[in-house]
């Protein structure tokens, strides 16, 4: 657990921190206030105290196109049913698109070696061709456009002819099975769907033409676009009613002046999806102006993105991550986009890439920094890395031993920001702060404007315990509403339920001596053996130490000898050449109970050779639980790999008292 005395990890040093956005903007807010923000701290209690005054005032510091007239905040004590700038106007493709020339706009690596780049002269020329087919297929404000894609430049261009023109945007990648597209997008009836031929992943290309036949077919959509990646588009769109190939489709167009909509704050912009591995995934749909401003917060003053940056993050379209990295446009940074695997033909592709292209952010999940460190690589010792500012972590919580590995085999002088937020809000609710020093295993604070805390079951807050993240006062990027949910009922059961007017976000946390916030694992994942709650986030911490274990999951299982109670189940992956034995075993049992507590020692440890995990990378306790527990895994195509669940079936070791 951390101390308040323990040293920091990594301290800014005063030229970092001068030259910070933080610090940029504070000043800025003291000519704005008249007030004095010496720390970050005195600057987050303005922020949450003030919402209007702050979100005012970071619209002009950010230069955001549109007209911001009438109140910033109204009905600020119904949640929900307030509104951030509810006469304001703006278009979100016109605040990404603010730059011309020739330096570039977005880089794009594939792991099957093609290489390209846009510049923004380039990038304004081909939205508006592919706007103008949009406009010809009769796309208005309001129709949906669906996506099945990798991350590449066709895909930016697509979002933002989509999002110019005020039609609402949504996507997935290309992994994801039939069903799981079809499960997603036949929710929100597309009128036009966009996919791609192929992709490659782990040094084999895909072919996805009979899927995309098949979803075509079932979607219905008025016209089907396809993107050539594996080489058969053409062919694939002879076969498919009302399809287009996109190369030929941008070539009966000449560019011009793109259109962007004069469009409501808080009108649609995305419809994201959460994960779904308990049912049919729920239609999440964020506003145009709630996207763009917590995005520019995030990435100008916590994420220190400056105009000329070069913005990565490893992602997929079907996270939502991509959506956050491709906002750093409107900070007038280059989107480094990357398809394909991490690991293909090495761990260094990405460390390859960082260094030819000189990149200022580096972004990926805790799952990737994890798999570095137990693969032995040190990119360090491999490559210049000296571009890099800042490496931020998301998807999991991210465990103090990767902390130190970043540190000590990827750069020793850097930004290590943890982050944590989510789908639901398609932003964070604690993340990294650049001016200040960070803690072994900790995320280092909550977001400005982001009234995060911790409270107990009954609504009291708790310092340095555990308990329920819950944020107490609006902010501008919670959903609009669910799609297909005409009295708001779902939306308001999925965040308002537990308290009253405060958005819970369904993690169980804890805020620690420094000011920090640890992550302990998802509230309905949590472990209550004898009825203590447990987050398995803190058993995964210790576990993954050993250099015995690859990677873990914990449940807690109902079982006959329980008699009410549940008992702590440990699935291990184990590394290569190593058995779980009964040294083995001893030894997990001890690095939890000294690491932990006794409490967090599992009754039970079996070795599995794979983890179910989403398309995200995230693991999925609780589809593991509904396994051993006999129950059915409702929607197994948001898995990435569903066949791991047979794994947890029927195990005798989980039938013994």
């Amino acid at each position: 657990m951390n101390q308040s005395t323990q040293t920091p990890i990594w301290t800014p040093s005063p030229q970092n921190v001068k030259a910070s956005g933080i610090t940029r903007f504070s000043k800025f807010m003291e000519k704005k206030t008249g007030k004095s923000f010496t720390d970050y701290s005195a600057l987050h209690y303005y922020s949450i105290n003030n919402l209007e005054g702050f979100w005012e005032n970071l619209w002009e510091y950010c230069d955001v196109k549109g007209e911001k007239s009438g109140p910033v905040l109204e009905n600020e004590n119904q949640m929900p049913g307030c509104k951030f700038f509810p006469k304001g106007k703006l278009n979100f493709a016109e605040n990404l698109l603010r730059q011309k020339g020739t330096r570039d706009a977005i880089v794009f690596w594939g792991e099957d070696k093609v290489e390209s780049r846009l510049s923004w002269d380039e990038l304004h020329h081909q939205v508006s061709q592919l706007q103008q087919a949009f406009t010809d297929f009769g796309i208005t404000k309001g129709d949906r456009i669906a996506a099945m894609m990798p991350n590449r430049p066709e895909s930016v261009i697509a979002m933002l002819a989509a999002s110019a023109l005020g039609a609402i945007w949504s996507s997935c990648s290309p992994d994801f099975g039939e069903q799981g597209v079809l499960d997603r997008f036949s929710q929100i009836e597309p009128k036009l769907f966009i996919a791609c031929d192929g992709y490659w992943y782990n040094g084999k290309k895909v072919d996805v033409a009979d899927k995309v036949k098949i979803i075509c077919s079932k979607l219905q959509a008025d016209t089907n676009l396809i993107i050539s990646y594996a080489g058969d588009a053409e062919l694939l769109a002879k076969n498919i009613k009302d399809a287009y190939v996109f190369d030929d489709l941008l070539g009966r167009y000449r560019p011009g002046p793109i259109e962007f909509a004069s469009l409501p704050f808080n009108y649609p912009l995305y419809i994201l999806f959460s994960s779904g591995t308990t049912g049919i995934p729920k239609c999440i749909v964020h506003s145009q102006g709630g996207v763009l401003l917590q995005h520019l917060k995030e990435h100008q003053l916590h994420c220190d993105i400056r105009p000329g940056d070069r913005v990565f993050y490893f992602t997929t379209c079907g996270w939502m991550m991509w959506n956050w990295l491709v906002t750093a446009l409107a900070s007038e940074a280059t989107l480094m986009l990357y398809d394909g695997s991490p690991f293909s033909p090495s761990g260094n592709i990405l460390f390859d890439y960082a260094e030819r292209e000189k990149f200022t952010f580096f972004g990926t999940s805790a799952k990737f920094i994890d798999a570095l460190r137990n693969a032995g690589l040190s990119p360090k010792d491999t490559n210049d890395l000296s571009s890099i500012r800042t490496i931020t972590s998301t998807g999991s919580p991210l465990a103090d031993e990767n902390f130190r590995y970043v540190y000590s085999n990827i750069k020793n002088d850097i930004h290590l920001a943890s982050m944590s937020g989510g789908t639901d809000l398609a932003a964070c609710l604690v993340l990294g702060i650049p001016v200040k020093p960070v803690f072994l295993g900790e995320i280092q604070g909550p977001a400005l404007a982001m009234a995060t805390d911790v409270w107990s079951d009954d609504a009291k807050p708790l310092r340095q315990e555990k308990g329920e993240l819950v944020c107490y006062k609006p902010f501008p990027s919670m959903p609009i509403k669910f799609w297909n949910d005409p009295d708001g009922s779902k939306y308001h059961d999925a965040y308002f339920d537990q308290f009253e007017n405060v958005w819970c976000h369904g993690d169980f946390a804890e805020w620690t001596a420094n000011g920090g916030m640890i992550i302990h694992g998802r509230s309905d994942a949590t472990l209550n053996p004898g009825g203590v709650r447990i987050g398995t986030a803190e058993i995964y911490n210790q576990v993954e130490q050993l250099e015995e274990v690859d990677e873990a999951i914990c449940i807690g299982q109902k079982w006959a000898g329980g008699h009410g109670d549940v008992r702590v189940v440990l699935f291990v992956v184990m590394a290569k050449g190593v058995k779980l034995d009964e040294t083995v075993t001893k030894k997990i049992k001890h690095k939890i109970r000294v690491g932990a507590s006794p409490r967090h020692v599992p009754a039970v440890i079996i070795s599995v050779s794979d983890i179910p995990r989403t398309k995200s990378g995230k693991i999925t306790e609780l589809a593991v639980r509904e396994v051993v527990h006999g129950s059915e895994v409702k929607n197994k195509e948001a898995l990435a790999n569903p066949q791991a669940l047979d794994l947890f079936k029927d195990l005798p070791e989980l039938n013994e008292l």
